[in-house]
Protein backbone atom coordinates (compact mmCIF):
# COMPACT_ATOMS: atom_id res chain seq x y z
CA UNK A 1 0.00 0.00 0.00
CA UNK A 2 2.78 2.40 0.16
CA UNK A 3 3.07 4.95 -2.85
CA UNK A 4 6.16 5.84 -4.86
CA UNK A 5 7.35 8.30 -2.85
CA UNK A 6 7.40 11.30 -5.52
CA UNK A 7 3.94 11.10 -5.76
CA UNK A 8 3.53 11.27 -1.67
CA UNK A 9 5.67 14.62 -2.09
CA UNK A 10 3.77 16.01 -4.53
CA UNK A 11 0.36 15.57 -2.37
CA UNK A 12 1.92 16.60 0.44
CA UNK A 13 3.13 19.89 -1.09
CA UNK A 14 0.15 20.10 -2.81
CA UNK A 15 -2.17 19.88 0.43
CA UNK A 16 -0.07 22.20 2.96
CA UNK A 17 -0.90 24.86 -0.26
CA UNK A 18 -4.71 24.32 0.56
CA UNK A 19 -4.20 24.07 4.01
CA UNK A 20 -2.01 27.62 4.09
CA UNK A 21 -5.26 29.60 2.53
CA UNK A 22 -7.43 28.45 4.88
CA UNK A 23 -5.14 29.00 8.38
CA UNK A 24 -1.69 29.39 7.56
CA UNK A 25 -0.44 26.44 7.29
CA UNK A 26 2.45 27.09 5.15
CA UNK A 27 3.50 30.09 7.19
CA UNK A 28 6.90 29.33 9.20
CA UNK A 29 5.94 28.01 13.05
CA UNK A 30 8.06 30.50 14.71
CA UNK A 31 6.13 32.96 12.90
CA UNK A 32 2.99 31.83 13.00
CA UNK A 33 3.40 31.67 17.16
CA UNK A 34 4.92 35.31 17.04
CA UNK A 35 2.22 36.52 15.26
CA UNK A 36 -0.35 34.75 17.56
CA UNK A 37 1.09 35.29 20.92
CA UNK A 38 1.31 39.30 19.50
CA UNK A 39 -2.39 39.33 19.63
CA UNK A 40 -4.89 39.98 22.48
CA UNK A 41 -8.10 38.46 23.78
CA UNK A 42 -9.80 36.65 26.29
CA UNK A 43 -10.02 32.80 27.02
CA UNK A 44 -10.30 31.01 24.00
CA UNK A 45 -14.33 30.67 23.24
CA UNK A 46 -16.57 28.84 20.92
CA UNK A 47 -17.41 32.01 18.68
CA UNK A 48 -13.40 32.48 17.97
CA UNK A 49 -13.08 28.67 17.07
CA UNK A 50 -16.34 28.89 14.47
CA UNK A 51 -14.68 31.47 12.64
CA UNK A 52 -11.26 29.90 12.40
CA UNK A 53 -13.23 26.52 11.20
CA UNK A 54 -14.96 28.38 8.81
CA UNK A 55 -12.02 29.36 6.89
CA UNK A 56 -10.58 25.73 6.83
CA UNK A 57 -13.33 23.73 6.57
CA UNK A 58 -13.14 23.29 2.74
CA UNK A 59 -9.68 22.03 2.61
CA UNK A 60 -10.41 19.34 5.32
CA UNK A 61 -12.52 17.98 3.45
CA UNK A 62 -10.11 18.15 0.38
CA UNK A 63 -7.29 16.21 2.65
CA UNK A 64 -10.72 13.66 3.60
CA UNK A 65 -11.26 13.01 -0.08
CA UNK A 66 -7.46 12.41 -0.58
CA UNK A 67 -6.86 10.19 2.10
CA UNK A 68 -9.79 8.24 1.14
CA UNK A 69 -8.85 7.78 -2.62
CA UNK A 70 -5.50 6.19 -0.84
CA UNK A 71 -6.54 3.66 1.51
CA UNK A 72 -3.26 2.48 3.89
CA UNK A 73 -4.29 -0.63 5.93
CA UNK A 74 -3.12 -1.10 9.49
CA UNK A 75 1.04 -0.85 10.07
CA UNK A 76 0.86 0.53 6.53
CA UNK A 77 -0.34 4.01 6.86
CA UNK A 78 3.13 5.48 5.37
CA UNK A 79 2.02 8.40 3.23
CA UNK A 80 -0.93 9.00 5.73
CA UNK A 81 1.43 9.72 8.84
CA UNK A 82 3.75 11.41 6.14
CA UNK A 83 0.97 13.49 5.27
CA UNK A 84 -0.13 14.40 8.90
CA UNK A 85 2.67 15.30 10.55
CA UNK A 86 3.78 17.83 7.17
CA UNK A 87 0.84 19.52 8.48
CA UNK A 88 0.94 19.82 11.94
CA UNK A 89 5.03 20.65 11.74
CA UNK A 90 3.17 23.90 9.60
CA UNK A 91 0.50 24.45 11.79
CA UNK A 92 3.39 24.88 14.47
CA UNK A 93 3.12 21.79 16.54
CA UNK A 94 6.19 20.05 18.07
CA UNK A 95 5.83 16.72 16.22
CA UNK A 96 7.05 13.35 16.97
CA UNK A 97 7.12 10.75 14.09
CA UNK A 98 7.21 6.75 14.42
CA UNK A 99 5.80 6.42 17.38
CA UNK A 100 4.02 2.68 18.17
CA UNK A 101 5.09 1.95 14.36
CA UNK A 102 3.71 4.64 11.85
CA UNK A 103 2.07 7.36 14.78
CA UNK A 104 2.24 10.35 14.33
CA UNK A 105 1.94 13.00 18.15
CA UNK A 106 1.94 16.20 17.84
CA UNK A 107 2.21 18.83 20.84
CA UNK A 108 0.14 22.45 21.01
CA UNK A 109 1.24 24.32 24.20
CA UNK A 110 -0.92 27.36 24.79
CA UNK A 111 0.29 30.46 25.81
CA UNK A 112 -1.89 30.44 28.93
CA UNK A 113 -1.30 27.67 31.90
CA UNK A 114 -3.36 24.88 32.37
CA UNK A 115 -3.81 21.26 32.04
CA UNK A 116 -2.44 18.62 29.60
CA UNK A 117 -5.28 16.88 27.16
CA UNK A 118 -4.91 14.55 24.65
CA UNK A 119 -6.29 13.71 20.84
CA UNK A 120 -6.39 10.63 19.32
CA UNK A 121 -7.69 9.75 15.67
CA UNK A 122 -6.84 6.43 14.05
CA UNK A 123 -5.70 6.43 10.34
CA UNK A 124 -5.65 3.12 8.91
CA UNK A 125 -8.50 1.74 6.15
CA UNK A 126 -9.80 -1.29 6.35
CA UNK A 127 -9.00 -4.37 4.91
CA UNK A 128 -10.97 -6.18 2.14
CA UNK A 129 -12.55 -9.08 4.54
CA UNK A 130 -13.29 -6.56 6.85
CA UNK A 131 -16.01 -4.96 4.74
CA UNK A 132 -19.76 -6.69 5.28
CA UNK A 133 -20.39 -8.38 2.20
CA UNK A 134 -16.55 -8.50 1.27
CA UNK A 135 -14.33 -6.02 -0.96
CA UNK A 136 -11.83 -6.55 -3.20
CA UNK A 137 -9.48 -4.11 -2.03
CA UNK A 138 -8.73 -1.94 0.74
CA UNK A 139 -11.64 1.12 2.07
CA UNK A 140 -11.86 3.77 4.01
CA UNK A 141 -15.18 1.99 4.96
CA UNK A 142 -14.76 2.69 8.86
CA UNK A 143 -14.22 6.34 8.24
CA UNK A 144 -10.67 6.88 9.78
CA UNK A 145 -10.31 9.64 6.66
CA UNK A 146 -12.78 11.80 8.20
CA UNK A 147 -11.10 10.66 11.74
CA UNK A 148 -7.95 12.22 10.68
CA UNK A 149 -8.90 15.27 8.80
CA UNK A 150 -10.96 16.11 11.89
CA UNK A 151 -7.99 15.68 13.94
CA UNK A 152 -5.62 17.72 11.78
CA UNK A 153 -8.51 20.29 11.95
CA UNK A 154 -8.50 20.65 15.60
CA UNK A 155 -4.95 20.98 15.59
CA UNK A 156 -4.85 23.56 12.79
CA UNK A 157 -7.97 25.64 14.55
CA UNK A 158 -6.16 25.57 18.11
CA UNK A 159 -2.78 26.39 17.01
CA UNK A 160 -4.58 29.43 15.13
CA UNK A 161 -5.85 30.36 18.22
CA UNK A 162 -2.94 29.20 21.09
CA UNK A 163 -2.46 33.00 21.83
CA UNK A 164 -5.86 32.15 23.72
CA UNK A 165 -5.44 28.76 24.32
CA UNK A 166 -4.68 27.30 27.96
CA UNK A 167 -3.26 23.98 28.90
CA UNK A 168 -1.36 21.68 26.12
CA UNK A 169 -3.05 19.33 23.94
CA UNK A 170 -1.37 16.95 22.81
CA UNK A 171 -2.35 14.63 19.62
CA UNK A 172 -2.07 10.78 18.96
CA UNK A 173 -2.02 9.91 15.27
CA UNK A 174 -2.70 6.32 15.63
CA UNK A 175 -1.85 3.52 13.23
CA UNK A 176 -3.48 -0.02 13.26
CA UNK A 177 -6.72 0.60 14.78
CA UNK A 178 -8.43 -2.08 12.79
CA UNK A 179 -5.73 -4.77 13.91
CA UNK A 180 -6.16 -3.89 17.14
CA UNK A 181 -2.30 -3.05 17.64
CA UNK A 182 -2.00 0.61 17.55
CA UNK A 183 -2.90 1.82 20.99
CA UNK A 184 -1.18 -0.89 22.52
CA UNK A 185 2.25 -0.17 20.24
CA UNK A 186 1.81 3.64 21.24
CA UNK A 187 1.47 2.91 24.57
CA UNK A 188 4.30 0.81 24.87
CA UNK A 189 6.08 3.40 23.06
CA UNK A 190 6.16 5.55 26.19
CA UNK A 191 3.30 8.36 24.67
CA UNK A 192 1.27 8.51 27.84
CA UNK A 193 4.03 8.27 30.34
CA UNK A 194 6.05 10.97 28.07
CA UNK A 195 3.33 13.63 27.65
CA UNK A 196 1.11 12.95 31.10
CA UNK A 197 -2.21 13.69 29.43
CA UNK A 198 -4.74 13.76 32.40
CA UNK A 199 -7.61 12.39 30.08
CA UNK A 200 -7.66 11.64 26.25
CA UNK A 201 -11.10 12.02 24.15
CA UNK A 202 -11.87 10.39 20.67
CA UNK A 203 -14.74 10.93 18.05
CA UNK A 204 -15.79 7.78 15.70
CA UNK A 205 -18.28 8.00 12.67
CA UNK A 206 -21.68 7.12 13.47
CA UNK A 207 -25.14 6.39 11.93
CA UNK A 208 -26.49 9.48 13.64
CA UNK A 209 -27.86 12.27 11.87
CA UNK A 210 -25.43 14.93 10.54
CA UNK A 211 -25.27 17.25 13.10
CA UNK A 212 -25.60 15.04 15.97
CA UNK A 213 -23.34 13.09 18.45
CA UNK A 214 -23.83 10.21 20.36
CA UNK A 215 -22.55 10.30 23.78
CA UNK A 216 -21.73 6.99 25.86
CA UNK A 217 -21.38 7.48 29.63
CA UNK A 218 -21.02 4.17 31.53
CA UNK A 219 -21.55 2.18 28.00
CA UNK A 220 -18.75 2.14 24.43
CA UNK A 221 -18.00 -0.74 22.50
CA UNK A 222 -17.35 -4.09 23.75
CA UNK A 223 -14.21 -6.34 23.97
CA UNK A 224 -13.69 -9.45 22.46
CA UNK A 225 -12.64 -13.21 23.44
CA UNK A 226 -11.76 -16.67 22.30
CA UNK A 227 -10.64 -20.02 22.25
CA UNK A 228 -9.66 -23.01 20.04
CA UNK A 229 -11.52 -25.87 20.63
CA UNK A 230 -9.52 -29.29 19.20
CA UNK A 231 -11.73 -32.53 18.94
CA UNK A 232 -10.35 -36.03 18.36
CA UNK A 233 -12.01 -39.39 18.21
CA UNK A 234 -13.97 -41.39 15.96
CA UNK A 235 -16.17 -39.17 14.09
CA UNK A 236 -14.14 -35.79 15.14
CA UNK A 237 -15.90 -33.67 12.71
CA UNK A 238 -19.42 -34.40 13.80
CA UNK A 239 -18.77 -34.26 17.34
CA UNK A 240 -17.44 -31.04 16.48
CA UNK A 241 -20.05 -29.58 14.68
CA UNK A 242 -22.73 -30.32 17.51
CA UNK A 243 -20.44 -28.78 19.89
CA UNK A 244 -19.98 -25.84 17.57
CA UNK A 245 -23.95 -25.40 17.08
CA UNK A 246 -24.34 -25.73 21.03
CA UNK A 247 -21.68 -23.07 21.59
CA UNK A 248 -23.51 -20.90 18.93
CA UNK A 249 -26.76 -20.99 20.76
CA UNK A 250 -25.53 -18.89 23.96
CA UNK A 251 -25.83 -16.01 21.58
CA UNK A 252 -28.36 -13.43 22.39
CA UNK A 253 -28.53 -11.10 19.14
CA UNK A 254 -27.68 -12.10 16.17
CA UNK A 255 -25.68 -10.32 13.24
CA UNK A 256 -27.88 -7.58 11.16
CA UNK A 257 -28.99 -9.11 7.97
CA UNK A 258 -31.16 -5.92 6.47
CA UNK A 259 -31.01 -1.81 6.84
CA UNK A 260 -34.48 -2.57 9.17
CA UNK A 261 -32.35 -4.63 11.66
CA UNK A 262 -29.67 -2.07 11.61
CA UNK A 263 -32.07 0.41 12.47
CA UNK A 264 -33.60 -1.06 15.04
CA UNK A 265 -30.20 -1.77 16.92
CA UNK A 266 -29.25 1.93 17.00
CA UNK A 267 -32.61 2.36 18.32
CA UNK A 268 -31.85 0.09 21.18
CA UNK A 269 -28.57 1.29 21.96
CA UNK A 270 -30.50 4.30 22.87
CA UNK A 271 -32.84 2.75 24.92
CA UNK A 272 -32.72 2.70 28.40
CA UNK A 273 -32.41 -1.03 30.22
CA UNK A 274 -33.31 -2.09 26.27
CA UNK A 275 -33.09 -5.67 24.66
CA UNK A 276 -28.77 -4.67 24.49
CA UNK A 277 -28.19 -3.63 27.89
CA UNK A 278 -26.50 -7.65 28.02
CA UNK A 279 -26.05 -9.44 25.30
CA UNK A 280 -23.78 -12.12 24.07
CA UNK A 281 -22.14 -12.48 20.22
CA UNK A 282 -21.22 -15.64 19.26
CA UNK A 283 -19.25 -16.95 16.22
CA UNK A 284 -18.58 -20.62 16.05
CA UNK A 285 -17.87 -23.21 13.58
CA UNK A 286 -16.21 -26.46 13.26
CA UNK A 287 -13.80 -27.24 10.47
CA UNK A 288 -10.92 -29.68 9.36
CA UNK A 289 -7.68 -29.58 8.15
CA UNK A 290 -7.39 -31.10 4.44
CA UNK A 291 -3.45 -31.73 4.98
CA UNK A 292 -3.27 -33.04 8.85
CA UNK A 293 -7.24 -33.97 9.12
CA UNK A 294 -7.45 -31.99 12.67
CA UNK A 295 -10.99 -30.73 13.64
CA UNK A 296 -10.77 -27.31 15.56
CA UNK A 297 -13.70 -25.21 16.05
CA UNK A 298 -12.37 -21.29 16.29
CA UNK A 299 -14.56 -19.76 18.50
CA UNK A 300 -15.18 -15.90 19.36
CA UNK A 301 -17.26 -14.07 21.19
CA UNK A 302 -18.26 -10.37 22.56
CA UNK A 303 -20.07 -9.98 25.73
CA UNK A 304 -22.02 -6.45 27.80
CA UNK A 305 -20.96 -6.09 30.54
CA UNK A 306 -17.42 -7.03 30.45
CA UNK A 307 -17.58 -8.79 33.16
CA UNK A 308 -19.91 -11.97 31.74
CA UNK A 309 -16.50 -13.30 29.98
CA UNK A 310 -15.65 -15.44 33.00
CA UNK A 311 -19.64 -16.65 32.81
CA UNK A 312 -18.96 -17.26 29.41
CA UNK A 313 -16.09 -19.45 29.64
CA UNK A 314 -17.30 -21.54 32.69
CA UNK A 315 -20.31 -22.59 30.08
CA UNK A 316 -18.04 -23.33 27.25
CA UNK A 317 -15.97 -25.29 29.17
CA UNK A 318 -19.24 -26.93 30.31
CA UNK A 319 -20.34 -27.47 26.94
CA UNK A 320 -16.80 -29.18 25.22
CA UNK A 321 -16.97 -31.98 28.63
CA UNK A 322 -19.03 -34.50 27.46
CA UNK A 323 -17.00 -34.62 24.46
CA UNK A 324 -14.33 -36.84 24.69
CA UNK A 325 -10.69 -35.69 23.79
CA UNK A 326 -12.16 -32.17 23.30
CA UNK A 327 -9.30 -29.52 24.52
CA UNK A 328 -10.68 -25.68 25.12
CA UNK A 329 -7.45 -23.03 24.46
CA UNK A 330 -8.53 -19.80 25.62
CA UNK A 331 -6.53 -16.90 24.63
CA UNK A 332 -4.46 -15.41 27.73
CA UNK A 333 -6.86 -12.48 28.57
CA UNK A 334 -10.04 -10.82 26.61
CA UNK A 335 -9.31 -8.24 24.65
CA UNK A 336 -10.82 -5.18 27.15
CA UNK A 337 -14.22 -3.45 26.66
CA UNK A 338 -14.33 0.10 25.98
CA UNK A 339 -16.45 2.09 28.74
CA UNK A 340 -16.62 5.64 29.01
CA UNK A 341 -16.56 6.94 32.44
CA UNK A 342 -20.08 8.09 33.16
CA UNK A 343 -19.03 11.83 34.75
CA UNK A 344 -17.07 12.77 31.81
CA UNK A 345 -19.36 11.82 29.18
CA UNK A 346 -22.49 13.92 30.78
CA UNK A 347 -20.04 16.48 30.75
CA UNK A 348 -19.05 16.20 27.59
CA UNK A 349 -23.34 16.10 26.76
CA UNK A 350 -23.57 19.55 28.64
CA UNK A 351 -20.74 21.23 26.21
CA UNK A 352 -22.12 19.89 23.13
CA UNK A 353 -25.70 21.32 24.09
CA UNK A 354 -24.28 24.31 24.63
CA UNK A 355 -22.54 24.53 21.47
CA UNK A 356 -24.91 22.58 19.22
CA UNK A 357 -28.22 23.07 20.74
CA UNK A 358 -30.38 20.65 22.54
CA UNK A 359 -31.09 18.07 19.55
CA UNK A 360 -27.38 18.02 18.47
CA UNK A 361 -26.75 15.01 21.10
CA UNK A 362 -28.06 11.80 21.77
CA UNK A 363 -27.48 9.31 25.03
CA UNK A 364 -26.26 5.60 24.27
CA UNK A 365 -27.49 3.31 27.38
CA UNK A 366 -25.98 0.11 25.48
CA UNK A 367 -22.83 -0.53 23.56
CA UNK A 368 -23.29 -1.92 19.51
CA UNK A 369 -23.18 -5.57 19.84
CA UNK A 370 -20.29 -6.32 16.76
CA UNK A 371 -17.67 -3.69 16.96
CA UNK A 372 -14.44 -3.50 18.87
CA UNK A 373 -12.02 -0.66 19.75
CA UNK A 374 -8.35 -0.21 20.48
CA UNK A 375 -9.07 3.17 22.39
CA UNK A 376 -10.41 0.78 25.12
CA UNK A 377 -6.47 1.02 25.67
CA UNK A 378 -5.91 4.36 26.52
CA UNK A 379 -9.13 4.55 28.32
CA UNK A 380 -7.77 1.80 30.82
CA UNK A 381 -4.77 4.13 31.58
CA UNK A 382 -6.90 7.70 31.49
CA UNK A 383 -10.25 8.77 32.15
CA UNK A 384 -11.91 10.37 28.99
CA UNK A 385 -14.53 9.95 26.48
CA UNK A 386 -15.48 8.28 22.93
CA UNK A 387 -17.99 9.84 20.82
CA UNK A 388 -19.72 9.17 17.82
CA UNK A 389 -19.94 11.49 15.55
CA UNK A 390 -23.29 11.56 13.28
CA UNK A 391 -22.30 11.05 9.21
CA UNK A 392 -25.85 9.96 8.15
CA UNK A 393 -27.07 12.18 5.15
CA UNK A 394 -30.86 13.16 5.50
CA UNK A 395 -32.80 10.32 3.46
CA UNK A 396 -30.26 7.49 2.93
CA UNK A 397 -30.06 3.86 3.55
CA UNK A 398 -28.37 3.48 6.91
CA UNK A 399 -25.55 1.23 5.64
CA UNK A 400 -24.45 4.58 4.07
CA UNK A 401 -23.84 5.65 7.26
CA UNK A 402 -22.90 2.41 9.21
CA UNK A 403 -18.85 1.68 9.55
CA UNK A 404 -17.66 -1.46 7.85
CA UNK A 405 -20.48 -1.53 5.06
CA UNK A 406 -19.09 -1.42 1.43
CA UNK A 407 -21.50 1.70 0.81
CA UNK A 408 -20.41 3.27 3.74
CA UNK A 409 -20.03 7.21 2.38
CA UNK A 410 -20.57 9.61 5.16
CA UNK A 411 -21.95 13.49 5.10
CA UNK A 412 -18.75 15.06 4.73
CA UNK A 413 -20.11 18.07 6.61
CA UNK A 414 -19.44 16.36 9.80
CA UNK A 415 -15.77 17.26 9.49
CA UNK A 416 -16.36 20.63 10.27
CA UNK A 417 -18.92 19.77 13.02
CA UNK A 418 -16.42 17.77 14.86
CA UNK A 419 -14.05 20.10 14.30
CA UNK A 420 -15.72 23.03 16.06
CA UNK A 421 -16.83 20.40 19.02
CA UNK A 422 -13.51 19.00 19.58
CA UNK A 423 -11.66 22.30 19.55
CA UNK A 424 -14.17 23.69 21.95
CA UNK A 425 -14.05 21.14 23.91
CA UNK A 426 -10.10 20.32 24.26
CA UNK A 427 -9.92 23.94 25.02
CA UNK A 428 -12.23 23.99 28.00
CA UNK A 429 -10.79 21.05 29.25
CA UNK A 430 -7.37 22.07 29.33
CA UNK A 431 -8.43 25.24 30.69
CA UNK A 432 -9.88 23.67 33.86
Amino acid sequence: MTRPKKAVLNRRALLGGTAAAGVGAMVPAGAAAAADSGRQGGPLDQDAIDAVVSRVERNLIALRRDFHAHPEVAEHEVATSRIVSHLLRAAGLTVTTGVGGLGVVGVLKGARPGRTVAYRADMDAVPPQGIVGGGDKPAHACGHDVHTAVGVGVAQTLAKLRHRLSGTVVFFFQPGEEALKGADAMIKDNVLRDHRPEEIHALHCGPFPVGQFAVTPGSGLPGQDGTTITVTGPDALASAERLAAEITRLATVAPPQTPAHLEKMVADVQTPDGPLARFVVVRAKAQQDKETGQVTIPVSYRCWPEERYVEIRETIGQLAAPYEGAVVNFTKEPFPALVCPEKDALTLKRHLRRVLGPDGVTVLHAAFPFNGEDFALFLDEIPGTYTFLGVRKTGTVITESYPHYGDFAPDERAIGIGVRAMAGWLAERARR
